[in-house]
């Protein structure tokens, strides 16, 4: 059984910083895809960041490119989203994913992927 599980979220003023984390169980994950999606209140679930485990290639949506970086930690089986220069714009529950289609890179459709967290709240204010 693979579970994934979210922390790190939190309220923080503009321009501030935060950093997720998403803790895999049950799995070691290796040639797969991990992403982050977010949602907000009133919006689609929409993709924000993924990364290849095993050749580390990353991928961003662009409404956060050069403001959030997605890492891995093979050694604790986890992703990381630090996230900097946070606007308002960015208030979401922010969800971990798995995809194990290994196709050899990632995408940040929210169909491809099989396995989802319970959750973190980021909420920023201006």
């Amino acid at each position: 059984q693979v579970q994934l599980v979210e922390s790190g979220g939190g309220s923080v003023q503009a321009g501030g910083s935060l950093r997720l984390s998403c803790a895999a169980f049950g799995y070691t994950y290796s040639g797969n895809c991990m992403g982050w999606f977010r949602q907000a209140p009133g919006k689609e679930r929409e993709g924000v960041a993924a990364i290849y485990i095993g050749g580390g290639s990353t991928y961003y949506a662009d409404s956060v490119k050069g403001r959030f970086t997605i890492s891995q930690d093979n050694a604790k089986n986890t992703v990381y989203l630090q996230m900097n220069s946070l606007k308002p714009e960015d208030t979401a529950m922010y969800y971990c994913a798995a995809d194990f289609h290994l196709r050899g890179y990632c995408v940040t459709v929210q169909a491809e992927f099989g396995y989802w967290g319970q959750g973190t709240q980021v909420t920023v204010s201006s």
